[in-house]
């Protein structure tokens, strides 16, 4: 098995729909600037309440991607 070195980028996802849909906006944002994505991790889950009482979700993602190059 080749040896992987990864770096962890933690974003805020949104959403006004669900927690799970909050962690896909995180995970389709990162992919536009990040190669190698691997696996993610939700480390927070918090929110706010807009004026008319609605929900608006915020999940914290730690998210894992291979660095690129040569092994060690």
């Amino acid at each position: 098995m080749p040896d992987k070195t990864y770096k962890i980028v933690e974003v805020v996802g949104v959403s006004e729909d669900s927690i799970h849909q909050a962690v896909r906006n995180a995970l389709v944002k990162a992919r536009q600037t990040l190669r190698n994505i691997d696996w993610f991790e939700v480390s927070n889950i918090r929110g706010a309440v807009d004026k008319n009482g609605e929900p608006i979700f915020q999940v914290e993602v730690r998210i894992g991607f291979r660095l690129e190059g040569d092994p060690v």
